[in-house]
């Protein structure tokens, strides 16, 4: 079958929870489970696919052997596999952080800057977030602030519900709070300057490390530009609602609401990434099925054409525009 089932490797960071583990199906041999990398090619956790005549191979290992036509046209732009996708389970407080541009990022870290953006899945009442500041600062006043711990009397902090959409540029300072469920599409990078970080400790008992210097350099001292609201309106389609989250320069992602049959198309300009946040369903192809349930990821190669998903089920789709 074209249509890949993917295995998403785990973090077990020390802020998260286990509502992966006990809600999504998610896997790993530790106490608590912070993400899962549902759609990655990145050095530091591959997704692994799952069936078929690449069982147990990376989703890399597939794209080396298949060439790099299965991403589509509209990635040929990309040195490599444009975008990483996560589930986020935040029962505590991540650290403030920023993530630097391409060029900083290339130049400095060798890899891609990082752009990203947040769909709240679920979160608690009362549940907020850090995204960026309440009124602009300058350089100087933001340096002092994070060395006299006043940094979040300027933070802007938005409280959340389920449905928000925030896109992170790079530059734009920011933070999960604690009780929030998020799907994070994101740029292929793992490039993070923390500055903050509540003086918790790591597993080895010491304080974890910050990149304060490189994170002045970096961070844009503005209130945020976006609204935190989905891009796009719903749009009554065949088989369900389709709403457009958030369309850039590195990504584009709609979420489906199926309740019947929903007809779709992976031509040869991009993937298809499926996550699959609610429901059951059945993926059915020209060359085989796949049953689907809430967690499951899927990677629909470019030319693969026309696929459905009969169910009543919510999904990420993601792509490249």
């Amino acid at each position: 079958m074209s249509i890949l089932k993917l295995i998403a490797p785990c973090k077990d960071y020390l802020w998260g929870g286990n509502r992966l583990r006990e809600e999504y199906g998610k896997k790993m041999n530790s106490d608590k489970i912070a993400e899962s990398w549902e759609l990655s090619c990145h050095k530091d956790g591959q997704s692994v696919i799952e069936g078929g005549e690449f069982d147990g191979k990376t989703l890399s290992e597939y794209i080396d052997a298949k060439g790099k036509s299965v991403l589509g046209t509209n990635c040929e732009r990309f040195e490599y596999f444009p975008i990483l996708i996560k589930l986020i389970d935040a029962k505590d407080n991540l650290s403030v952080q920023v993530h630097p541009s391409n060029e900083y990022a290339l130049r400095v870290e060798g890899e891609y800057g990082k752009t990203e953006m947040w769909y709240i899945v679920d979160c608690n009442e009362g549940a907020e977030l850090l995204y960026g500041f309440k009124h602009e600062i300058g350089e100087e006043e933001f340096a002092d602030r994070i060395k006299n711990n006043t940094l979040l009397e300027v933070t802007n902090n938005v409280p959340v519900h389920k449905g928000d959409v925030f896109f992170i540029e790079s530059g734009t300072l920011h933070a999960i709070g604690k009780g929030i469920l998020i799907a994070e599409i994101q740029q292929n990078s793992n490039t993070t300057y923390r500055i903050y970080d509540y003086g918790r400790v790591g597993a080895d008992g010491k304080p974890r490390q910050l990149h304060i210097d490189k994170a002045v350099e970096v961070t844009d001292r503005i209130p945020p530009k976006y609204p935190t609201t989905a891009q796009g309106a719903p749009e009554n389609v065949a088989g369900g609602v389709k709403t457009l989250l958030r369309s850039c320069e590195y990504f584009n992602v709609n979420k489906l609401e199926i309740d019947g049959a929903m007809k779709l198309n992976a031509d040869d300009k991009s993937f298809k990434s499926l996550l699959f946040l609610d429901g059951k369903a059945e993926i059915v192809s020209a060359d085989g099925k796949a049953a689907a349930v809430k967690g499951d990821s899927f990677f629909v190669p470019a030319g693969s054409g026309e696929f459905t998903i009969t169910g009543k089920c919510e999904v990420i789709l993601s792509d490249i525009i």
